[in-house]
């Protein structure tokens, strides 16, 4: 049998994050599928695939961002369209993996909404996911297909290693995110920090103590999400009570909702470096304290190996 090259899959982008999906295919010196994706006048989505996709293995780069049930029904109309376009496998590339917050029940007679997508996902025809940086790991057990989470943490810790020098203390803005940056001060031979989190309601956090030494020290606090940045600026308030000399963060997804963007402004936050899983506002581009660093490399490289049948894994050794 002939050797497959890669004339045999396309990469294909909806409307949430087409920078990103172009990026992709820059690094890897093709160009994108033709897909029209747009609406009646009615609110309806419309797909339609202008490549022959017929036993191409098909790659759809779509993260469920605001609004986040629009890019979700694009990314399964997109699935079902590739499946009735006869395409031999379909990967949804979803670098933001919206819901992923409601991963269990917290109260009675309430969803597990992450379960319901994924099935939603897994239903429409999607063969594999590739994600970034899940909200909690148990959702790779969600699907019934194989799941690739990757992890943005090559390109943060490049990012740390060139802008913060040997005084730095790496902080979890709450007791969930401990084994993220005790890994994170791991590898860069750090100090470790946590902050006590007490919320009293959705989307609002009050932080009440510091766990470990930030005196007269450049401390980083490390999230995989910033959402009304409530939690982030909370926790930066008491590391500078608390004696830090400066106060840097670093997060995966830049959901960045409601009053974030003023409270980071106003905040004792230096830098806030967040990657492209989710594309900025023009508000939030023009914010100097906010840097965006690209993992187009790293889902790209996801994406050629995944295709090639190599170890996904060996990108995070």
């Amino acid at each position: 049998m002939a050797s497959r090259t890669l004339n045999d899959f396309w990469i294909f982008s909806g409307n949430s994050n087409p920078l990103l999906a172009q990026k992709i295919c820059d690094y890897l010196n093709m160009p994108m599928g033709g897909a029209k994706v747009s609406t009646f006048s009615d609110g309806e989505v419309q797909i339609e695939i202008e490549d022959n996709v017929r036993t191409k293995d098909v790659f759809i780069v779509q993260s469920t961002c605001h609004p986040v049930n629009d890019h979700l029904v694009e990314l399964l109309l997109m699935i079902d369209a590739m499946k009735r376009s006869s395409a031999r496998k379909i990967t949804a590339v979803i670098p933001y993996y919206g819901y992923a917050r409601q991963d269990k029940k917290v109260a009675p007679r309430v969803p597990i909404s992450a379960k319901l997508v994924a099935d939603l996902i897994t239903t429409a025809g999607a063969t594999r996911i590739i994600t970034m940086d899940l909200h909690a790991g148990q959702i790779q057990g969600f699907f019934n297909i194989p799941v690739d989470n990757l992890f943005a943490a090559p390109v943060l810790l490049d990012y740390i290693r060139s802008n913060f020098g040997s005084d730095l203390v790496i902080v979890s803005p709450d007791a969930g995110g401990v084994e993220r940056a005790r890994a994170f001060a791991k590898r860069l031979e750090a100090g470790l920090a946590i902050v006590d989190k007490r919320r009293s309601a959705p989307n609002e956090a009050k932080a009440m103590a510091v766990i470990g030494d930030v005196q007269d020290k450049v401390v980083l606090i490390l999230d995989d999400m910033v959402d009304t940045a409530g939690t982030l600026t909370e926790a930066a308030n008491v590391l500078l009570e608390k004696g830090a000399r400066e106060v840097h963060a670093c997060c995966t997804h830049p959901v960045l909702s409601g009053p974030a963007l003023e409270r980071i402004a106003n905040s004792g936050l230096t830098t806030l470096a967040t990657t492209d899983t989710i594309p900025l506002q023009p508000e939030a581009r023009a914010m100097e304290k906010l840097k965006v660093l690209s993992i187009a490399g790293l889902v790209a490289e996801a994406i050629i190996r995944s295709y090639r049948g190599d170890s996904v894994t060996s990108l995070f050794v």
